[in-house]
Parts: structure tokens; sequence; C-alpha cells
């Protein structure tokens, strides 16, 4: 069989699809990945709740793929996860139904940010969530809002910023997020094209453009990582310099994590349904 081959700045990447034991999609298309601290891989399946029978929304795999356990048939609407880097609990996103559930590892439900199926209490079809390294919490609203909102590491909401616009500071859909930096966040403004970096006090310090509806943003601390609709998967600096880009996935990936201890990239594909990995090789 043929193997592919992508390279981003020094790196040169193994192509490997379909990754690791996750179902087909008739148990829900692939919509986010991330990896916790023992290199474990969370995938997230979403579906529509209003049509299919209720299935597990997340899937844990060892670091070879291996499918060790299935969890959260509850959640209704699942966009994004995130794995904090110290509880190693996982934040769910459940778009529609308004609410970021958060999960032990194994999947015991132990609370959650928002009311749900109360939209704008605080959440309307929020997106993303990502943490800060002083503990503070960022959750992207997306669909209704277009607001970031940021909370304490206790759920306390400290602030929210942006409306809904073009203009530098508002949003579109803010559809991702990651921190770069002890003080600083990066938001994917997917319909506007372009990311935008604001630190914890919530000002705007930087706007990153030529991206074409970017989808998803991963840092590994020294560079960021976003995928777009081009497709294709971009090498930037913490300061917003395009080093590198290349184009590893069909049509674009919907969701993207990094192992920072093995270096392999995850790439959550919605169409097909798939995982991808990245697998750092020497040339």
């Amino acid at each position: 069989m043929e193997e592919l081959w992508v390279r981003l700045g020094e790196t040169r990447y193994r192509v490997e699809r379909p990754f690791g034991e996750v179902p087909g999609a008739s148990q829900g298309g692939v919509s986010d990945v991330t990896v916790n601290a023992q290199g474990h891989i969370f995938v997230l399946l979403r579906r529509d709740p209003l049509l299919t029978a209720p299935t597990p929304a997340v899937i844990e795999l060892a670091p070879d793929g291996r499918r060790l356990r299935a969890w959260g048939e509850e959640i209704a609407d699942a966009h994004m996860l995130a794995c904090h880097p110290v509880t190693q609990e996982v934040f769910v996103v459940d778009r529609d139904a308004h609410e970021v559930r958060r999960y032990s590892a194994g999947g015991t439900f132990l609370g959650a940010l928002g009311l749900r199926h109360r939209p704008g209490e605080p959440f309307s079809h929020p997106t993303d969530v990502a943490f800060m390294p002083g503990g503070e919490i960022i959750v992207t609203d997306g669909y209704g809002n277009a607001q970031v909102h940021i909370f304490s590491a206790d759920g306390e909401r400290l602030r929210s910023l942006g409306k809904l616009g073009t203009l530098p500071g508002e949003f579109l859909t803010p559809h991702s997020v990651c921190a770069i930096d002890a003080e600083r966040f990066v938001v994917v403004d997917r319909e506007n094209h372009r990311l935008q970096v604001f630190t914890l006090g919530g000002d705007l310090v930087d706007l990153w453009t030529g991206f074409f509806r970017p989808q998803s943003v991963w840092s590994d601390g020294q560079h960021v990582y976003v995928t777009d609709a081009v497709p294709s998967l971009s090498l930037l600096s913490h300061a917003g310099a395009r080093i590198s880009r290349c184009r590893p996935v069909l049509n674009g990936a919907h969701g993207l994590h990094g192992d920072p201890k093995t270096g392999c990239l995850f790439l959550a594909e919605g169409s097909p349904s798939r995982v991808t990995r990245l697998t750092p090789e020497a040339d």
C-alpha cells in the first residue's frame, strides 16, 4: 500500500488514516479529538439527538489506537472536548444543549458550566473549551452569542467579550480556542477567516489572517497549529508568523490536538468520518 508524507517546518510526518478503533458513521460522525497526559486519545462523536438513538459520544483509545472504553450516551450534540491538564477531567461541549459538561477520565459526570437546555444562561450554542496555565477556563460561545466567556478555575464567570460582527474584537463564529502562554489565548473566528488573540483581561492584541474558514487551533507550547477548509494544516510561531503548511486530510479537519511527548498530531475529520494521525519520522 502506498505511503503518504507531509512536512511542517523541519518535521516530516507519516500520514495514517483511519487511525484507531473508532465506530463507523452510523454511531456518529467524528467531531473532535484530544490527548491527555498519559497519551490516551479521546475521540468525540456527534449525532442528531432528534433522529438517532443514544450512543456513546466519547471513545477513549490507547496510544496504539486500541479502544479502551466508551461513554457519554446522554450528550446531545457533541461538538468539541478538552482534557484538563492537571485533573485529567474531560470537558465536553454539548453545543445545542447549551452546556459544557465535566467528566472524570473514566466518564463519570461531575458537573457543568451553563444550564442545560437553557439558551442564553449563559451559553447559546457553545463550540469549544480550553484551559489557561493559571486555571482559568475559556469557552467560545459560537453560534448564538458570538462571544467568548472567561471563567475562574472554580467555574465563576469572570467576564465575557465580543459580539456578532466583522470588526476587530467581534466574531461571526468563534469556533475554537487555545492558550498560547500564561496571559494570552487565541480564538478561531471561522467565518471571518481569521484568528484573534486576547489577553485574560479581554484586550485584543493581535489578528492573524490568511486562512479560509479556520476550524481548530492547538499549541504545543512552542508553536501554534491551525486547520482550515482549504484544506490545510498550518504551523505558526507564537507571534502568529506562518512557518509552513501542508495538506494531510481530504476535506478539512474539524478538530485538532497533539501529543507533546510523541510529537504526533491527531486530526478529527468529519467527511469522511475518521481520525488521522500524523507521526513524526526521521528523514
